[in-house]
């Protein structure tokens, strides 16, 4: 009898001692789990663009050299064109920027509008320095039609003809002259076509002229010869004030 009561006592004995770490296995599980790190908010990583925009910004330069621009244009259409351009529009897709001094101080400015139903062109330098604009030409591509009964109504063979490039010619002569223009005007509606010796083609044109930034306007009239064979010009433009 002595030897089944020690076997169930040894038994119960490990069975006994085997339960602690039963308890032990049990805590583990409910130790806390360590805590998990957040993913970092989209939000914060988007401060960073929103920190950079208070900077000015780049095209700030260009924007007010277009617009004092397109401001000293406006006032020599409405010299030149009077009630005709009272409403002026520029097509901002066609403006070209670009810096004409190593120093940035000026910017050239290119670009096209129309006041009624005439389009026209213009150049223009701004001086960052100084902020004023000199050296504005303008060459409007339409105006009033000339009568029927024009004075000459030969007309030549205008596919050789570049009334743009005399008015490059005259506005390079008008500069050389007044190295500190102000304002160039030129108007294709006082263009004329003459013939000329050795069946070369005359342009005849007026335009005004402001000698330098804040002087009055002074009209004056130029001339072009062009060879109708090659369509270039002959001797340069001749201006009369």
């Amino acid at each position: 009898m002595k030897l089944p009561m020690q076997k169930n006592v040894a038994s119960l004995f490990r069975w006994w001692s085997a339960l602690p770490l039963v308890l032990c296995a049990g805590a583990s599980w409910a130790q806390p789990a360590e805590p998990s790190v957040a993913p970092q908010s989209p939000a914060a990583t988007a401060i960073a663009p929103g920190q950079t925009a208070s900077a000015p910004p780049a095209g700030k330069a260009s924007a007010k050299a277009a617009e004092a621009c397109e401001e000293a244009v406006t006032h020599n259409l409405r010299d030149l064109r009077g009630n005709a351009a009272q409403r002026i529009e520029f097509n901002a897709s066609r403006r070209v920027l670009a810096s004409s001094a190593p120093q940035g101080d000026e910017t050239s400015v290119k670009g096209a509008g129309r006041y009624g139903s005439t389009p026209f062109t213009y150049s223009c330098t701004y001086n960052a320095k100084s902020d004023q604009t000199n050296g504005i030409v303008i060459s409007d591509k339409g105006g009033p039609a000339r009568p029927a009964d024009a004075e000459k109504p030969w007309q030549p063979d205008l596919t050789r003809l570049s009334p743009e490039a005399c008015e490059a010619a005259v506005a390079a002569s008008l500069k050389a002259k007044y190295p500190r223009v102000g304002r160039i005007a030129l108007g294709s509606d006082s263009r004329q076509l003459k013939p000329a010796a050795n069946g070369n083609t005359f342009l005849d044109g007026k335009g005004g002229l402001e000698r330098a930034p804040g002087m009055s306007s002074v009209p004056f009239s130029y001339r072009c010869e062009f060879d109708v064979r090659t369509g270039k010009l002959v001797g340069g433009a001749k201006i009369s004030e």
